[in-house]
């Protein structure tokens, strides 16, 4: 965790370059905000403080909270006009802006390389991603694993096409690494850390040299020129968390035991290799997403080359 010092002027930081890049306050529109979350995450963290809503109650905008299972879920969702907001990893959005989604990018929190991985069973006899060559990898299609998995493969000389994608959410990529259907698993937290802590998976490599794991926060086009003021509120409030989070490692995981149901020392684990400190799209993360759709067209991953910043947030001052 940060000091006490390197906090204060993280903060300054955030709301200095939110200040800069996002529009003034002004009065909110009447009506609803629906949030789409994840089990685990900034989003939850939100939901649980209840702080949104404080927030938006005076100006007569109430919140709504979905629960998904995984990003690609969560942005389809958005795509057909259920929910108007929520985070995911750095894969979903170019799936989902390649199929055509309406889709902005608004924020992203800093990088958090650790926090997704390839595991294998703890009596695996595999001890190398270039071992993966022919064997089954579990994984969902379409989120930040996914590409994880691409460039660890190419970083170790293996071409994707020599693996076996088993393409399950979570809860089933779980249960099938834990019978021996699959031979490893790409997988991100709180998942990553209930599989080390609880099955002893192996990690073969983590993100760290091979991916930055960003987490992005995004809304429907509609909705972002509808209400910029709404999604000024949002991301104030989230600045407000991220800080509070940083300086109190204990609550976050006191709120999310409940959530999750896990064990005080998986989200421990989890929690330390997660990354606060949401900022406006820059453009140096806007190119290292584009060097990711780049990748997916080039593996015929996507039906089409996308541009990233076509859908860069880029609020009226």
């Amino acid at each position: 965790m940060t000091s006490p010092t390197r906090r204060n002027l993280l903060a300054a930081a955030i709301a200095a370059g939110l200040s800069a890049a996002l529009p003034q306050r002004a009065a909110f529109a009447a009506g609803t905000l629906r949030v789409g979350f994840q089990k685990y995450g900034t989003l939850s963290l939100l939901k649980a403080r209840g702080t949104l809503e404080t927030a938006l109650a005076p100006q007569g905008v109430k919140v709504t909270w979905a629960e998904f299972p995984a990003g690609p879920q969560m942005l389809e969702a958005l795509n057909v006009g259920s929910i108007d907001f929520g985070n995911v990893g750095e894969a979903p959005p170019i799936f989902a802006q390649a199929a055509g989604a309406d889709l902005l990018y608004v924020g992203n929190q800093p990088a958090a390389p650790k926090g997704e991985a390839i595991v294998v069973p703890k009596d695996s006899p595999l001890k190398s991603v270039s071992e993966l060559k022919g064997k089954r990898v579990a994984l969902n299609k379409g989120s930040n694993v996914h590409y994880l998995l691409v460039k660890a493969l190419e970083k170790a000389g293996v071409a994707y096409a020599d693996i076996q994608p088993v393409f399950l959410p979570p809860a089933d990529a779980r249960a099938a690494f834990e019978r021996g259907a699959v031979d490893a698993w790409a997988i991100w937290d709180p998942f990553l850390a209930a599989a080390e802590k609880q099955l002893g998976a192996r990690v073969l490599a983590d993100g760290t040299g091979i991916v930055s794991n960003h987490q992005f926060f995004l809304s429907s086009r509609g909705y972002a020129e509808r209400e910029p003021a709404v999604l000024r509120a949002v991301l104030d409030e989230l600045v407000k968390l991220d800080v509070w989070a940083d300086k109190n490692p204990k609550d976050v995981v006191a709120l999310l035991q409940p959530l999750t149901g896990l064990d005080v020392p998986t989200l421990e684990l989890s929690a330390s290799r997660y990354s606060y400190g949401i900022v406006p799209l820059t453009p140096v993360v806007a190119t290292e997403q584009q060097a990711i759709a780049d990748t997916f067209a080039a593996l015929k991953l996507i039906p089409k080359p996308i541009r990233i910043a076509d859908v860069v947030w880029k609020p009226a001052r």
